[in-house]
């Protein structure tokens, strides 16, 4: 008796891997170079030193910036295609490198684009060194986060069957840490912001609450 033969479907994670080991040289390297700042860097959570020590706005453009900021592009993909994929929803493939390449792109314009708009509100508004000094602390936070789902997403990307709750847990967690900067930046610059409290408000529902709005609606349109 001959047995039916069916195809054996390969998935293609050469393009996954090589991101990975990218992303991981990347962070060793930046760690290598500026020691110091790396190791305070990774005790962000715990102390508020680093924003101290580093709060100059020209920190915003170094090369220890711009390293982390592709691992964190790189990271926040990677999650976002895995946590589409884990939900279900149509079309969507953890090993589809297009659909990678158009998350990353489209998270670089949006955090680039955003940042452009908050400079041109917050010279609009007068408000141009709280806005720097605010983008500086949010930058901090959201690099300090994808550091920390990198080698999260890196094990769940050669996994199967994840249960729904693990990108959720990843969110809350994620969620809570955001929730906090905004707590320590309304803490340290609370005069500015009591002196222009409307236009704070005004600056956080325009800037801070409809954008990410927008890229839910956009990547779950995508991902359809």
């Amino acid at each position: 008796m001959i047995e039916q033969l069916h195809p054996r479907i390969i998935e293609n994670k050469d393009w996954a891997t090589l991101l990975f080991v990218l992303a991981f040289a990347v962070v060793a390297i930046t760690k290598t170079a500026y020691e110091n700042r790396f190791s305070e860097f990774t005790k962000l959570i715990f102390s508020d030193k680093y924003i101290k020590i580093y709060r100059d706005v020209s920190h915003l453009k170094s090369s220890f910036t711009v390293g982390l900021f592709i691992v964190q592009i790189i990271s926040y993909a990677f999650f976002i295609q895995l946590t589409l994929s884990i939900f279900g929803f149509a079309g969507t493939e953890k090993t589809d490198w297009m659909l990678f390449a158009r998350i990353a792109t489209f998270l670089t314009y949006f955090i680039l684009a955003k940042y452009l708009i908050e400079k041109i509100i917050g010279t609009a508004f007068n408000i141009d060194e709280f806005v720097d000094l605010f983008n500086l602390q949010k930058a901090t936070y959201r690099t300090y986060i994808g550091l920390l789902i990198l080698p999260v997403n890196a094990v769940l990307f050669y996994r199967d069957d994840i249960s729904k709750i693990v990108p959720l847990a990843i969110i809350g967690v994620s969620a809570c840490i955001n929730l906090f900067s905004y707590f320590i930046s309304i803490k340290t610059y609370q005069n500015t912001i009591i002196n222009k409290l409307f236009y704070f408000i005004l600056y956080l529902c325009a800037l801070e609450i409809a954008p990410y709005y927008f890229m839910y609606y956009w990547i779950t349109k995508v991902a359809q």
